[in-house]
């Protein structure tokens, strides 16, 4: 067997280990798990690191089990959470977890005729047999109140003013029932997952130990932040989806080309599988030449083909350049209306009534009549000096018309005022 856990290690992807972990995955193929939440019907970029230290398991040879908590969805992980969250209904639960699964299949090799194909598995699938009794009978008796409460994510919600109910705590005897239902019934021997979910995986190496005398091991990867301390895959609009539905394609490679130097090239270790050999030329070929965003492109470029696309990616790329090149008339028209709304994300919207390009409206008034400008004499003064384009295209005549000839898709028209202002023109 290969070694994994260096693998992981150079990358930046483990923090804690229990000791044995590294020997166990150098002995045998291994089957190991970890929980996706599924509160969303879509995992964010927050997720891509389980999911890409799954692929790093199966392509070194072990079996790599997903588990969405269609059970511990119910209940609510106490885990870094300063209140407990609304819990969702069953229904909006079963949603969520057939649309994440669907997802995680991008990632994994689920043919079943290899011994290490992919596994997903529902907690809810056992829980829904066990009754309360049974379960404060079986699994709570084996761990006690001291051992949950010296948990840093239970002590720290106590100590807060809005405290934590009996169902957050029960949480960590869930997630523990999870690994020895995994190990007795998947031959499952060990957990991942991310750093704050330290205590709820020990809780279940040891109810393992105490309750079948079995060795199990574990590790967790760190929790990601940006070099500033800011939280990793916020941005103004919430979460970085990897749904395309949530986040386009190319707002998703522009997440990954707006990162800092510093991050871009940590990211590189982490989110994508290039060697480290080839991530040392890349710093090497960065380094002096900074401005041309080597690390940010080649980031871009492999976790956009991953999540989405080679031809998302090749459209977000070209898309990218429409706003900042001057020569894209072309390439603006050949858009369809989804696509040009993706690359507009973010551009003033100004919508205007239909017949007004019907008529054939003199430029001028037009610019001002929708304050682009605020007055037809600073209109006028811009235009004359080829600060006006429409579609990319320099607008060279203050006498310009407007009508439904110049509309993208029939509808929209692409106004840019100077070398930065662009506004979107919808006609309804």
């Amino acid at each position: 067997m290969k070694n994994v856990i260096q693998e992981l290690k150079w990358r930046g992807l483990i923090q804690d280990i229990i000791p044995g972990t590294e020997e166990q995955l150098l002995k045998e193929p291994t089957s190991g798990y970890v929980g996706f939440d599924p509160t969303a019907d879509s995992l964010h970029i927050g997720s891509l690191i389980p999911i890409i230290v799954l692929m790093h398991l199966q392509n070194f040879g072990h079996k790599p089990i997903a588990l969405v908590g269609g059970a511990t969805g119910m209940v609510g992980d106490p885990s870094g959470k300063s209140e407990e969250r609304n819990l969702l209904s069953e229904d909006v639960l079963n949603h969520n977890v057939e649309a994440v699964k669907k997802q995680l299949g991008k990632f994994l090799d689920f043919n079943t005729n290899k011994k290490i194909s992919a596994e997903i598995v529902n907690n809810y699938d056992w829980f829904k047999e066990i009754s309360f009794l049974d379960f404060i009978r079986d699994v709570g008796k084996h761990i006690s109140i001291n051992y949950m409460m010296a948990k840093d994510s239970v002590r720290k919600r106590l100590e807060s003013e809005s405290g934590m109910s009996f169902t957050e705590f029960s949480y960590q005897l869930v997630q523990g029932y999870d690994f020895y239902w995994l190990f007795k019934n998947k031959n499952c021997k060990f957990q991942f997952g991310g750093s704050d979910q330290w205590g709820n995986i020990v809780t279940g190496t040891e109810l393992i130990r105490r309750k079948s005398g079995g060795e199990a091991y574990a590790f967790t990867c760190p929790l990601l932040t940006k070099s500033d301390g800011g939280k990793f895959g916020k941005t103004e609009k919430g979460n970085v989806w990897l749904s395309p539905d949530k986040t386009s394609p190319y707002s998703f490679y522009q997440f990954w080309l707006n990162t800092t130097d510093e991050d871009a090239e940590r990211f590189l270790k982490i989110f994508t599988f290039l060697s480290k050999e080839e991530i040392d030329d890349l710093v090497k070929e960065h380094n002096g030449k900074e401005h041309l965003r080597i690390f940010q492109k080649k980031l871009a470029e492999e976790i956009t083909c991953l999540v989405h696309s080679r031809k998302d990616y090749e459209f977000a790329v070209k898309a990218s350049e429409i706003l900042f090149s001057n020569d894209t008339a072309q390439t603006l028209k050949e858009l369809n209306e989804d696509q040009l709304l993706q690359v507009m994300e973010g551009v003033p919207f100004i919508e205007v009534r239909k017949e007004i390009f019907k008529n054939n409206v003199d430029l001028i008034s037009f610019l001002s009549d929708t304050k682009i400008f605020p007055s037809k004499g600073e209109a006028r003064k811009m235009l004359a000096g080829g600060g006006v384009f429409i579609n990319k295209e320099k607008v060279t005549s203050v006498d310009a018309m407007v009508n439904t000839s110049l509309l993208l898709n029939e509808k929209y028209l692409l106004i840019q005022k100077g070398k930065k202002n662009y506004y979107l023109i919808k006609s309804k």
